[in-house]
Parts: structure tokens; sequence; C-alpha cells
């Protein structure tokens, strides 16, 4: 399960920043923000796994 969140993070991070040059206007706004959104589901399941391994 870490390996494919990790996998998320990288991936859309890169179409992220990928978009920020092909794109323009409200296409690359949805794009960045829908990536951004996985990317910060995955930080967060990371953190989340990461407390329940602690305790």
């Amino acid at each position: 399960m870490k390996a494919l969140l990790w996998i998320l993070i990288v991936v859309f991070g890169a179409i992220n920043v990928a978009t920020s040059f092909a794109f323009d206007g409200g296409k690359q706004v949805a794009i960045s923000v829908s990536t951004g959104v996985v990317v910060l589901a995955s930080v967060a399941g990371l953190i989340m796994m990461r407390v329940k391994q602690r305790s």
C-alpha cells in the first residue's frame, strides 16, 4: 500500500508540473486541482499509516 501511495505522489506530482507548461486557463486549473487533490490524499494516507504504526 505504501508503494502505491508513493507512486501516486510521484506520478500525479509530475503531471501537475507538466500541466503548468502544457495548458492554459481553465483546463490547466482543473487538471492541476484534481492532481493536487490526489497528491494531498496520498500524503494524508501515508501520514495515517505512519501514525497507526507508532501506536
